[in-house]
């Protein structure tokens, strides 16, 4: 997939919802391949601890593969923090994470967890 290809993502799903904080696409090494962040938000995460989310994100992938053979790959993962919900999407080896307002009811999360599938449904197949 090309740059052009994780921007698209991004735009696309950005669009979904006013409640997404931030989406990007993680690569292999934990690297950000494209982003889009809603424009009037300040991030809860500085550089530095973003970067470590980003290469904790890329771990984690590369654990689950581990499991992958028995229980079938993951298709999202959802977590709720105390400040933050996060989901993460898998694309291959690459990982398309979002944050989302923590006060948005449960059926917002999984409206934009529905819409979000056939976008990576599609890039997955590729």
């Amino acid at each position: 997939m090309a740059k052009k290809d994780f921007e698209t993502i991004c735009n696309t799903i950005a669009t979904i919802s006013p409640y997404i904080r931030f989406v990007g696409v993680i690569g292999e090494s934990g690297e950000l391949l494209a982003y889009k962040r809603r424009p009037d938000l300040i991030p809860l995460l500085d550089e530095k601890n973003t970067q470590y989310q980003f290469s904790h994100i890329a771990m984690k992938t590369d654990l689950e593969g581990f499991f992958d053979k028995n229980l079938g790959e993951i298709e999202f993962s959802w977590e709720e923090r105390k400040k933050v919900q996060t989901i993460s999407f898998a694309i291959k080896k690459i990982r398309v994470w979002m944050s989302i307002d923590k006060k948005v009811i449960r059926s917002e999360v999984l409206r934009i967890i529905d819409s979000c599938l056939p976008i990576v449904k599609k890039y997955s197949n590729t």
